[in-house]
């Protein structure tokens, strides 16, 4: 571990903390909203301490505690660079352009902050300017007259862009195509600028996705992306591990070899890597056959086994005749490697770096496919993905404990984990063995709100097993009886797609309240449509378990089908219950109630937002009642009281 810069001193600093949060402190007098609470204090000044006496923290900080100022307020007057992570690029954008501001007039002290996303959300000039050379096209040019005048070239400014603009995925910056320091555009690359002034900034506010690729780089001996920070605020940290996940792992798929293709015959047309003779065109035309031939072949062999989802895992036995195919493909991938390297150094100085990119690119594919094709690796688990069009060979870490704790938790001086739901039945143990936290402090800092009062939790008395095949009828009528009392406004939540198309099947006809269902719009826009729709009700999956906040009686029922367990035929899921049995463990309890109890917690989180908000919890599984591992979720739940009467729901409601 390389030796840490000396600690500058911070004398007070936990004294300093207290009184910004005191009654007649400086956030009291500056925002009129402000309401000092005693639990946001605790935790701004353990925090505190956090920093100044270095080591780890693991906070958790119930909903309505304020804990995002509780981190950022110490971490400005520690006088140190922090870095702050966030588990989505909402609440990153929300600390940048919300909370910074406020507490900057507040605090009355100056402090710079530069807010980094991945690559994709930026422009690249270079790749732009190649589109440009490619084609004319009004919309290459609006960009190019943009460009001119944005700041940041991040695509959050362009407001009318649609979420999957294929001209957008062209002329981004991503890390395959990045040319580095070689490229022609690097001194007013937007992505050189962002870093540049993250390198001079107080505060650094990135998240989990690119917190792990600048991990991953990291590992990987290829530089940095995110500046050198020794102190780091995780905040949504319950999604660090599933984050690690993807990030520690290698993938290759089918777009992934057409963009390859695609990148390579741009370069071509562009006149760049001479090829009088056609050779490089031939070499490039042989990897998209070579590719074509092998993603059929795994889609072709996919299809013929039983496959739980959209994963089927796969061993070094598995291939087979398909063998074969990604030798070939590996043969010619290693012929485009070499032609473009030669290409390249038959350019004039300069002018060689896209195809030594894809040079590099092409090599890197290689040797990712020699590695998942032998699948061997025991602590990775291989598997085939399917989503629409797209195939996926993929390998992931089983355990990313040691990789956080190595290439994370040690480079720094002090970490700070926080999160709404970090402990199950009022223990850290769980997040600190999935996580690596082998030591470190911890505090539990409760809810500001008075569940005992604002909320109810209903547990209906007679349901069908989830397995039962009535279980998804069950669903819809007691679902459609919990809406008539609430008179709608509600999220319904549901662990699998199947259990929803069948219980909206069921609702349409005879739900008397608008019926907005996952999938039917982008996620932003059905949450705006449930916000101002009188009496709407949601109905989704995963992705609207965690990260939405719809304050107010628009939203006063949160229903969940079934306890949200792991699926046991996922391969990842799969692989660690295998671990954790082999160790002498218990996967069920260890690992799978655990998980579920703090996904539950997500889900029932969104309910309550604000003090003066007021709802019913329902989850309609039986197992919380027949089960003896329903007692740890119920110890786990917030305070409220509990019904299996839906008269007393229909009670709660009125006094609303």
């Amino acid at each position: 571990m390389p030796e840490l810069p000396a600690v500058p001193e911070s004398p007070g600093l936990i004294a300093s903390v207290g009184a910004v949060f005191a009654d007649d402190g400086p956030l009291a007098r500056a925002l009129p909203q402000f309401e000092p609470r005693r639990g946001q204090r605790l935790m701004a000044e353990a925090v505190a301490e956090a920093l100044e006496q270095g080591g780890l923290l693991l906070a958790e900080a119930g909903t309505g505690t304020g804990k995002t100022l509780a981190y950022l307020v110490p971490a400005i007057l520690s006088g140190r660079r922090v870095l702050v992570s966030t588990g989505t690029k909402n609440l990153q954008e929300q600390i940048y352009e919300k909370d910074l501001p406020v507490l900057r007039q507040a605090l009355g002290i100056p402090f710079t902050a530069t807010c980094m996303k991945g690559r994709a959300n930026y422009l690249c000039l270079h790749r732009l300017e190649q589109a440009r050379g490619s084609g004319a096209s009004s919309l290459l040019e609006d960009m190019a007259a943009w460009a001119e005048t944005s700041g940041t070239g991040d695509r959050a400014e362009l407001a009318d862009l649609p979420e999957n603009d294929p001209l957008w995925h062209d002329v981004s910056a991503t890390a395959d195509t990045c040319l580095g320091s070689d490229c022609p555009q690097f001194d007013v690359c937007f992505i050189t600028r962002m870093r540049q002034r993250a390198a001079a900034s107080d505060l650094v506010i990135v998240n989990h996705h690119l917190l792990c690729a600048d991990a991953a780089v990291r590992q990987s001996s290829y530089g940095e992306v995110i500046p050198a920070c020794h102190y780091a605020v995780v905040d949504e940290a319950h999604q660090l591990e599933d984050v690690a996940t993807q990030y520690f792992g290698v993938s290759i798929s089918n777009y992934r070899l057409e963009e390859l293709g695609r990148d390579a015959e741009r370069m071509l047309n562009a006149g760049v890597g001479g090829d009088e003779d056609g050779s490089l065109r031939r070499l490039v035309r042989h990897v998209d056959d070579h590719a074509r031939a092998f993603f059929g072949a795994l889609t072709l062999a996919r299809a013929g086994r039983a496959v739980a989802g959209d994963r089927l895992r796969v061993g070094p036995d598995w291939f087979g005749d398909i063998v074969t195919d990604g030798v070939a493909l590996v043969s010619a991938l290693d012929g485009l490697e070499g032609g473009l390297s030669l290409a390249a150094s038959g350019e004039p100085s300069g002018a060689g770096e896209d195809a030594l990119a894809l040079a590099r690119r092409a090599a890197e594919i290689r040797d990712q496919l020699r590695f998942l094709m032998s699948a061997s690796d025991p602590r990775h688990v291989y598997f085939i993905e399917s989503r629409g069009r797209g195939v996926f060979l993929r390998a992931a870490p089983i355990d990313v404990s040691d990789i956080l704790q190595e290439v994370l938790f040690e480079r720094m001086r002090a970490t700070v984990l926080t999160s709404a739901t970090l402990t199950v039945e009022g223990s850290f143990d769980y997040v600190r063995g999935r996580l690596g936290v082998r030591a470190g402090a911890d505090i539990t800092v409760p809810s500001e709100f008075d569940y005992t009062s604002q909320a109810v939790l209903y547990l209906p008395r007679r349901m069908p097993p989830p397995k039962a095949s009535g279980f998804g009828q069950a669903v819809a009528q007691e679902v459609l009886e919990i809406l008539r009392r609430t008179r709608g406004r509600a999220f319904v939540l549901f662990t699998s797609y199947g259990v929803l198309r069948e219980v909206h099947a069921r609702l349409a006809p005879a739900l008397p309240y608008p019926l907005l269902v996952q999938g039917e719009a982008p996620r932003g826009a059905l949450l705006q449509r449930f916000r101002v729709t009188p009496g709407a009700v949601l109905l989704a999956t995963s992705s609207f378990w965690q990260g939405v906040d719809v304050v107010g009686e628009q939203l006063s029922c949160v229903i969940i089908d079934k306890l949200p367990f792991a699926s046991p035929g996922d391969p990842i899921t799969a692989a660690r219950l295998e671990a954790i049995a082999a160790e002498g463990g218990d996967p069920f309890h260890d690992y799978q109630v655990p998980l579920a109890v703090l996904t539950l917690l997500q889900g029932l989180g969104r309910l309550i937002r604000h003090r003066d908000d007021r709802g019913v919890l329902a989850v309609l599984d039986p197992r919380l009642r027949t089960m003896p591992y329903g007692r740890r979720f119920l110890d786990s739940f917030p305070p409220a009281p509990v019904t299996h009467d839906l008269g007393e729901v229909e009670k709660f409601l009125e006094e609303y």
